[in-house]
């Protein structure tokens, strides 16, 4: 063997490894599941999770492939989705909302926001210990709860009787305006109750609320309520009541204020989650995580200012 011949085996040898390397580099695959809009890259809250996935390490159209689905409201069709995407063979599933089909699909599952608690609904056996194929982001609502009355109280001293706009079809939602409802009556504020099915139960809420003016309204998101949001604002607005949301995008909608989780934070921890799952950890043993209690505290500088100048304008 002559020089040249021993120089180009070696310079061979040396790239064999990195082929290898190129050959078995893993892609992964991730779903995103909505009852509302299906979740897309580039625009809130798909930006943050995928943003924070590609701090990580994990790119979209590198290492990354997504599948995303979204109900647009129509909830019945949520399981079918679940199942398409288990179909798609994706490594884990990030979901908005209280998906009841995650459990029962064996897929693994993320929660990232709106889940309710995922205890009391049977998604887990408990936080600390999660126990299947479910774990993420958890809302303490009692929590929540009081801390929004009492900022409804901070604007509204006189508030007596507050009105709860909630969808009772979705079992999440339903235990956080139980919460929300205990929570109002341990600081002796009455409940009206105004639970919807659909959109057209919307109007009968309104009539009720003409007919039997509360002090305030407290609105429980869910895809049926978002969907809706922007009547719930305008009502408020033309009956000037004060109203609170758990979010802040319903603000930026014209909604009086807010007070609930960090959407950057539950999504990057979502995230954090997600990679630990890709490099072989089971749900079952990554505890459920709470969001930190943050106050939202432009919108409540905001419904002052909007309070104050409706009192002028009167």
């Amino acid at each position: 063997m002559n020089r040249r011949e021993l120089i180009t085996l070696m310079g061979g040898a040396a790239l064999w490894p990195l082929a290898a390397v190129a050959q078995t580099a893993k892609v992964y695959r991730i779903g995103t599941l909505t009852p509302g809009l299906p979740i897309v890259a580039k625009a809130d809250p798909g930006a943050i999770l995928f943003d924070a996935l590609a701090k990580r390490g994990y790119v979209l159209g590198q290492n990354l492939v997504l599948e995303s689905r979204g109900a647009a409201g129509k909830i019945d069709l949520v399981p079918q989705m679940m199942q398409e995407l288990k179909a798609a063979n994706v490594d884990v599933v990030v979901t908005i909302s209280y998906p009841a089909a995650a459990k029962a699909s064996g897929v693994t599952t993320v929660l990232a926001s709106g889940s309710g608690d995922p205890v009391k609904t049977g998604l887990v056996e408990s936080l600390a210990r999660p126990g299947g194929t479910v774990t993420g982001i958890a809302d303490d609502a009692s929590t929540l709860s009081t801390k929004r009355l009492s900022l409804l109280t901070a604007l509204s001293p006189k508030l007596r009787r507050i009105a709860m706009l909630w969808n009772m079809d979705d079992l999440g939602m339903s235990l956080r305006y139980q919460a929300s409802a205990q929570a109002a009556e341990g600081v002796g504020i009455t409940v009206q109750p105004l639970g919807v099915r659909e959109p057209d139960d919307f109007n009968a809420a309104f009539a009720a609320m003409t007919r039997d003016p509360p002090d305030a309204i407290l609105m429980v998101s869910d895809s049926l309520t978002l969907l809706n949001r922007k009547r719930v604002i305008d009502y408020a607005a033309e009956h000037r009541l004060p109203a609170i949301y758990e979010a802040d995008s319903i603000v930026r909608d014209g909604g009086l204020m807010s007070y609930g989780a960090d959407l950057q934070e539950s999504f990057d921890r979502a995230a954090a989650m997600v990679d630990h799952i890709f490099k072989g950890a089971k749900p079952a043993d990554l505890p459920v995580e709470q969001p930190r209690d943050q106050s939202q505290d432009r919108e409540v500088d905001r419904a002052r200012n909007s309070a104050d100048a409706d009192g002028a304008r009167r």
